[in-house]
């Protein structure tokens, strides 16, 4: 998708719309599936789908497509949806196999909602409640669905073993919704239920007494020296071809099919020069990331931080005055997340780092004008439009133009880290 919006067509509807996905994890912390997330950029915090709008169902297509994005087959998506769309049918456009319909906890049981959700069980599609918390009016919905997320957050303390101990009768699959730490996810955990959908996997578990290694502290050197447009690319082409490991992961990115070459590359030297600089810079940045923390909750958290520097950096550009330069404010999203990667404070993981003060500060929650920047794309990954929107205002950036770039920047992370995370078990010989 280029950064200028269609004017006709599904397309100019998609790039109309801000996408989010959030992770849902296992009970051993693999990432399971996420839920997509749809809003209208026109007015942020609007629902996307308009009434009687057949075109939405395109939209919705594509929009999974976008959302997919270096998923694996097996990984799940879950895809919200309000009463029109279950009764115009629209769940039909998505693939059985890997997207699960969401009914929203607004959905009224009426005769012609469960017939609706009747066809789609008999169609082969899993179906998900969202928000359960015990409503009574929401039984009959709860005998269709296939998994009932319960809002942890929302359900008082002291119900929520009640609560489970009713839902937990082998007819579902239970998801613990909301979990924000911790120790909400060890409760949950104990309960029986078996997904996990917050914000915990963000919030770093720090480990007191440990420190970082050399090894770790000597990546932190080069992501920033990377991140610099002036790089030597003679001295980083240097260490590609020394250790077997980024050898071999770099000829099979460049071979992947992202690319579509016919001839296959065989040379390290000519994978460099196919990448280009720029290119080379991003990919040995996230081969480093998902190095620090090869866990599945590594790398997603690799995933989000690639793109957030991605979105960071092209909203840079599309400034007349930003606050720093393109290349600094990738830096700024690509260390957003290190503290949770490594378990350390954000402190002290960026201490004797070549970072300037402002970048320093907003890594360590500042509100100065870089800090801002960051707080507007944690808000869109939050599925937060309505603080976005307020962001967006500030620096006079169309909401449109904000949500092309959003596009562009979740396919780009989808792409890269999926190809530097599932090549991760390649050959480990020269570290």
């Amino acid at each position: 998708m280029t950064n200028e919006p269609t004017t006709a067509g599904s397309g100019d509807m998609l790039e109309r719309i801000f996408v989010a996905r959030q992770p849902i994890f296992d009970t051993k912390m693999k990432v399971w599936g996420y839920e997509l997330l749809y809003r209208h950029a026109a007015g942020v915090g609007e629902a996307v789908i308009p009434d009687g709008d057949m075109a939405t169902s395109q939209v919705i297509a594509d929009g999974v497509t976008l959302g997919r994005t270096g998923l694996s087959p097996d990984e799940k998506t879950l895809v919200n949806f309000p009463s029109n769309l279950l009764l115009e049918g629209f769940g039909f456009a998505l693939p059985p196999e890997s997207c699960i319909i969401e009914i929203l906890e607004t959905v009224s049981p009426t005769p012609e909602i469960l017939a609706a959700l009747g066809k789609l069980k008999h169609a082969g599609y899993t179906l998900a409640l969202d928000d359960f918390v015990g409503q009574p009016e929401l039984v009959p919905l709860l005998e269709l669905a296939d998994i009932v997320k319960v809002d942890v957050l929302a359900t008082p303390e002291n119900e929520l073993a009640g609560l489970t101990a009713k839902l937990r009768d082998g007819k579902r699959t239970l998801l613990a919704e909301k979990v924000e730490d911790q120790a909400m996810l060890k409760k949950t955990q104990d309960l029986g239920f078996a997904l996990f959908q917050g914000y915990f996997f963000q919030k770093p578990e720090l480990v007191k007494g440990r420190k970082m290694s050399s090894s770790q502290i000597s990546k932190l050197k080069l992501l920033k020296e990377l991140a610099d447009e002036d790089y030597d690319t003679t001295e980083v082409s240097r260490i590609i071809e020394t250790d077997l490991s980024l050898s071999y992961r770099l000829l099979r990115y460049i071979n992947s099919a992202s690319f579509g070459r016919r001839e296959p590359i065989e040379s390290i030297h000519q994978a460099i020069m196919i990448l280009g600089q720029r290119n080379l810079s991003k990919w040995m940045q996230a081969v480093l990331m998902s190095d620090l923390n090869p866990t599945p909750k590594g790398r997603e958290l690799v995933f989000m931080s690639v793109k957030r520097a991605k979105f960071l950096e092209m909203v840079g550009r599309a400034l007349r005055v930003p606050p720093a330069r393109p290349d600094t404010l990738f830096v700024l999203g690509l260390f957003s997340l290190l503290d949770s990667l490594l378990g350390q404070p954000m402190a002290e993981v960026i201490k004797g780092l070549p970072l300037s003060a402002d970048i320093s500060d907003a890594l360590q929650g500042g509100n100065n004008e870089v800090g801002q920047l960051l707080n507007l794309a944690q808000d869109m990954e939050h599925a937060d439009w309505k603080d976005a929107q307020q962001y967006l205002a500030a620096l006079e950036l169309p909401a449109r133009t904000a949500s092309v770039l959003n596009a562009d920047a979740l396919r780009f992370a989808g792409e890269l880290v999926s190809g530097v995370c599932t090549l991760a078990s390649g050959p480990r010989v020269g570290h």
